[in-house]
């Protein structure tokens, strides 16, 4: 997603339904439960763990849900998730990538590959599109009232160790290196900013816009069916909405 179209998505979905966030906690609690068993429930020796926490805390999960997930994962939940990454394309060849996590992974690809199939795209083989995407960590910073002076945040953040910033419609948008995100995240929360997401993403190097009605449709079902899907835990892509 491009442009402050993605920054009002991330606003409506602070918005959503009590049934529509508990799928979020829900998400964010598989990644939880994965990063505990590989490395821990202390976040000082987990910079996985310290990761989601940063997420669950943008996601606006309760301190009292994520305190329940760590302290059952690290007294030996016996579930068990896998994380696997699905390449293909949408309609008229948007590139998509789906990070999902589950207990059945013959499940998820067969409901993957449906997706991709029943609205106009194709799933593709490892590698298809990820190299036109870069990984890097993503901070969004709320300015929906217009009270923050670009200079200013861009200062703080490239003294923070930002690598780049730009500003969107109602926001900031701080891209790191994905081995500094945590540290620039925290300097800047430090300094009293308040985050609408920040997450280590899949950016794309580049866009492209879908012209039809009918794909229009089409990608906007595709991402819907992921979104829906309890395994699935990020899409990116380069659609420009």
């Amino acid at each position: 997603m491009a442009g402050h179209s993605k920054w009002k998505n991330i606003r409506e979905k602070k918005g959503k339904t009590d049934a529509q966030r508990g799928k979020i906690f829900t998400k964010i609690s598989r990644e939880l439960i994965v990063a505990v068993k590989e490395g821990g429930a202390d976040p000082a020796q987990n910079a996985k763990l310290r990761e989601i926490l940063i997420k669950a805390r943008a996601a606006n999960v309760p301190n009292d849900n994520i305190k329940r997930v760590i302290e059952k994962a690290a007294g030996g939940d016996n579930t068990t998730y896998e994380s696997n990454t699905y390449e293909g394309y949408g309609p008229s060849g948007v590139a998509v990538i789906v990070e999902t996590m589950t207990d059945n992974k013959n499940r998820t690809a067969a409901e993957m590959r449906h997706f991709f199939d029943k609205y106009g795209g194709n799933l593709g083989t490892e590698g298809c599109v990820s190299w036109s995407f870069d990984r890097k960590g993503v901070i969004i910073i709320d300015n929906e009232t217009g009270s923050l002076e670009e200079d200013a945040v861009m200062l703080d953040a490239l003294e923070a160790g930002a690598d780049d910033i730009e500003r969107e419609e109602g926001v900031f948008a701080v891209y790191t290196a994905p081995d500094l995100f945590g540290d620039v995240r925290q300097t800047l929360e430090d300094k009293g900013y308040a985050f609408l997401s920040a997450q280590v993403e899949m950016v794309p190097q580049n866009y492209m816009k879908l012209e039809s009605d009918e794909d229009l449709r089409k990608m906007g079902k595709l991402l819907e069916m992921f979104e829906d899907s309890d395994d699935v835990q990020n899409v990116w892509h380069n659609w420009e909405e």
